[in-house]
């Protein structure tokens, strides 16, 4: 989710200490730049508004939602689903067998 909609990956959001890469990509450090010290939040004006965005974080958030929502949307709804097939589907013939294992080693652990 932070992918789509700040243009970067979680870690980069919170650890990146100069800044996004470019106009569309966001970090924690801009955005407190932006509304706690009331500066540009790292975003070049010229590049938003040629792409047709307010050059805010809000309006980059926005682009970047309109334009990475396919995949958020996989990422929500398709992922857990995939994820729920595939373990209804392992679920004999690796998953169980792999518990007996565990437990007959002395593990009392569940994969």
């Amino acid at each position: 989710m932070t992918q789509g909609a700040t243009g970067g990956g979680l870690v980069d959001f919170f650890t990146n200490t100069t800044g996004g890469t470019g106009t569309f990509n966001l970090t924690a450090r801009e955005l407190i730049d932006y509304f706690a010290k009331g500066g540009s939040g790292g975003i070049y004006g010229p590049s938003a508004r040629q792409a047709g965005v307010s050059a805010t974080p809000q309006g980059i958030m926005a682009y970047n939602i309109k334009k990475n929502w396919p995949m958020m949307v996989g990422t929500a709804i398709l992922v857990p689903v995939a994820f729920n097939v595939a373990a209804k589907l392992l679920r004999k013939p690796v998953i169980l067998p792999a518990n007996r294992m565990l437990k007959s080693v002395g593990l009392d652990v569940k994969v």
